[in-house]
This record gives C-alpha cells, structure tokens and sequence, in this order.
C-alpha cells in the first residue's frame, strides 16, 4: 500500500492534480471538487453492479442457472469496475496524501477497531 501511495503522490504531483494547499480557499475548493470526483467513481461502481444484477437476471431469464448466469456476469464487468475501483482508489489516495495520512497505516488500524468493536454487525449464515 505504501508504494501504491507513494505512487499516487509523485503521480499526481506530475499531472497537476495534487489538491492545492495554497490557500484555506483553494484547498476548501480542491477538497470539495475531489469528493464530488470520487462519488461520482462511486456512483459508477454502483452502476457496473446494475448491469451484473440485470444481466444475471436476463441470462437466468433465458434458462440459464442462477450461479453460472451471476459468474457470467461478473467476468463480463470485472474490467470496466476494475477501472472504476482504480478511480476510487486513486480519488481515496489523494485525500491521504493530502492530510499527510499512511493509507496502510490508517487501514489496519481501522480493521482492528471494527474487529474489537462491542456492538459489531451479526452476520447470520445463509441456508443453500
């Protein structure tokens, strides 16, 4: 993950999209204009999914068996919500290395204070 931030950071710097710390004004502007950016690769991660599910549901409508319609599927938008994931990833990552944030270091932590939670999601398991 560090070599991924790391990446990003040079990688931005070169592109001319580092949000700007010139300024409370200008940072204010940059933040809010890279939120709405990731959002919207949010909102595009959530139509690829639209278009598993209504594809899944097409296939199984022409007799196809539910599992082996849903993988179909899947590998046929694993490349356009990989691209979409990348996005998000990279919109993520900015807002890291603006804040001065270890993206590993924030994640792990955050892991452990889900896993060590007192009142944590129960997740019953699914007949087959």
């Amino acid at each position: 993950m560090k070599d991924i931030q790391n990446f990003t950071k040079q990688y931005q710097k070169e592109m001319g999209w580092e949000i700007t710390d010139e300024s409370y004004a200008k940072s204010r502007d940059a933040l809010l204009n890279n939120y709405m950016l990731l959002t919207t690769e949010v909102a595009e991660v959530a139509e690829e999914l639209r278009k598993a599910f209504n594809l899944t549901y097409s296939y199984i409508q022409e007799g196809m068996d539910e599992e082996q319609a849903f993988e179909l599927a899947k590998n046929q938008i694993k490349e356009n919500i990989s691209k979409e994931l990348s996005d998000c990833l990279a919109y993520m990552l900015k807002f890291y290395n603006f804040f001065g944030i270890d993206a590993e270091e924030s994640f792990y932590q955050k892991m452990d204070e889900v896993k060590n939670r007192k009142n944590k999601d129960i997740v019953l398991a699914r007949k087959k």
